[in-house]
């Protein structure tokens, strides 16, 4: 008995040194954000002396943050429901569906897992263009949702066929389509699955540099990742900004997650237990 209390005390120990670790570069970034660029330099890992929100107030003075900011929760949000919903649909045709080309589109959506975006940036350049979706927010939304589709139907394909066909089956006797079984029936069984998509894809959205930067070249429509850059000089940058426009660009993330991470975590350890 004691060899197992000494046991799960060495693992509690272990799981609070992690914690320490990976929430002292968001404590870091946070104290960070409240002092001047002398504290930053003299004494990077002291907490602030003096505790002030004048670099907050600067930031939205120097720098459109609200623009940036508002730029972000359209895309991101638009492109995740768009992959929540399509996504839905597609796994639910792949998993209760069964004719001669199910497999072959099945492996259409892996290639897209298979072949990173990236390298196809000059026909994605050239087709935005022919479109007329240059320097555009539907832009990024129509590239954040093909390039989130391809692991989104993946991970809910394997969800919806670990769910029963009688209950489906029970469900058409009550006199339900197709459409009612997916929305009444299996769709809230799949919210794991759902969370799991949602995080992922918001995340990649949100963060993302790459895209924004070839697509977007008015200021007013910048996302914060590209948006941010104005505060990197040639000669100087006032870190204190930087980190204050990171502290306020963690907050979106950390609230999806903490809304989702129930669902999340569900979704993470589904089939580990039978």
């Amino acid at each position: 008995m004691r060899a197992g209390i000494g046991r799960r005390s060495l693992q509690y120990l272990f799981a609070y040194l992690f914690v320490l670790v990976a929430l002292y570069p968001i404590v870091l970034m946070v104290s960070s954000s409240v002092k001047t660029n002398a504290e930053i330099f003299t004494s990077p890992l002291a907490l602030p002396k003096t505790f002030s929100l004048d670099t907050y107030r600067k930031l939205w003075e120097v720098v459109p943050f609200a623009d940036f900011l508002m730029n972000s929760v359209v895309v991101s949000v638009t492109s995740v429901l768009l992959i929540t919903v399509t996504s839905a649909m597609a796994a639910f045709y792949l998993a209760r569906f069964s004719y001669r080309w199910t497999g072959l589109l099945y492996f259409f959506f892996l290639l897209g897992l298979m072949i990173p975006i990236k390298l196809g940036i000059v026909p994605l350049f050239l087709l935005m263009k022919k479109l007329g979706l240059l320097n555009s927010l539907w832009s990024l939304i129509l590239i954040y949702t093909a390039s989130g589709i391809p692991i989104s139907v993946f991970i809910l394909t394997g969800f919806f066929r670990t769910l029963p066909v009688e209950l489906e089956e029970a469900a058409r006797i009550d006199g339900c389509n197709h459409f009612q079984v997916f929305w009444r029936v299996l769709l809230p069984l799949i919210r794991p699955a759902l969370g799991t998509v949602v995080i992922i894809n918001f995340i990649h959205a949100w963060n993302d540099f790459f895209f924004p930067l070839i697509f977007i070249q008015d200021e007013a429509l910048k996302t914060i990742p590209v948006g941010m850059m104005v505060l990197f000089g040639e000669y100087e940058t006032d870190w204190s900004l930087l980190f204050a426009g990171l502290t306020l660009s963690a907050l979106p993330m950390i609230a999806v997650f903490l809304m989702a991470s129930r669902q999340f975590m569900e979704g993470l350890t589904a089939g580990a237990v039978k």
